[in-house]
């Protein structure tokens, strides 16, 4: 293991640690109870969000503090630092609507971009126990279960991408952000199965050979997505801009353009 890949190894470890501890803190609130606000931009917002941000905001602080954090609520209260070649990006609670309607399929995402490229990510699932990690100059990607009321952790299982089935594709999509154009986007294709979950799960489905082609036409930023594309990467999969280039960050306002995601299949370009 070259020096560098030692680094971004105790690097992630530091973000995984960061991540179940957030998770503890949002699945406690979750279970206790919570009042939910909006942002400027009606976005919902609970005190879970404002807990597990400020915990990766001091773990992160701690471990590298030479990096810039880009976080989801810091971004929102206005407190924006001038990224370069490194930086985080933080989403302390993806899948807030998931949250409010008590299903589980919320998450933690800590990602750390390099030269525009997720490189290390991290997405923590409280309620469902799950928990994935990816590396991506390592080409290495983990699951596991992680109670967050027992805090404990079970061994770790390497995870890659499948080859899509012949009979078909397994799809994953959005709960709450359906549009027509997905529709239209997957008439390219058989699909034998469309599965609908919340949050960057979706990556990880497809990091984990569980499905194969994740179809987004729909606005996102960076902080939704920068976690579960590291996981996805580094365990053998892609996520293409429109115009069949790769899905990059930094970009301004932190905004996406619609993507696809795939584990082993080379999917359709979107028509930029």
């Amino acid at each position: 293991m070259s020096a560098s890949q030692d680094s971004g190894t105790r690097l992630l470890e530091t973000m995984i640690d960061a991540a179940l501890e957030a998770g503890r803190a949002v699945h406690a609130i979750y279970r206790a109870g919570f009042e939910v606000t909006h942002k400027a931009d009606q976005s919902p917002v609970t005190d879970a969000d404002r807990a597990a941000e400020a915990i990766i905001l001091a773990s992160l602080a701690q471990a590298a503090p030479e990096i810039p954090v880009v976080a989801e609520e810091e971004v929102a209260a206005g407190r924006v630092p001038a990224v370069g070649h490194e930086f985080f990006l933080v989403d302390p609670l993806d899948g807030t609507k998931e949250f409010i309607q008590r299903r589980g399929d919320f998450t933690v995402n800590i990602a750390l971009i390099r030269a525009g490229s997720p490189v290390l990510g991290v997405v923590y699932a409280p309620a469902n126990s799950k928990l994935f990690a990816g590396n991506v100059a390592a080409h290495a990607a983990i699951r596991c279960a992680a109670d967050p009321i027992s805090k404990a952790a079970a061994a770790r299982e390497s995870i890659r991408t499948r080859q899509p089935p012949a009979s078909g594709l397994t799809v994953v999509a959005s709960r709450s952000h359906a549009t027509p154009g997905t529709d239209a986007y997957l008439s390219n294709y058989t699909v034998t199965e469309r599965v609908p979950i919340g949050s960057s799960l979706k990556f990880c489905l497809l990091a984990a050979g569980e499905a194969d082609l994740y179809p987004r036409l729909g606005p996102t930023m960076e902080w939704d997505t920068a976690a579960g594309h590291a996981v996805l990467v580094a365990a053998g999969g892609s996520v293409w801009a429109p115009g069949g280039v790769p899905l990059k960050y930094g970009k301004p306002g932190f905004r996406n353009s619609y993507f696809v995601a795939s584990g082993s299949l080379l999917p359709a370009p979107l028509v930029p």
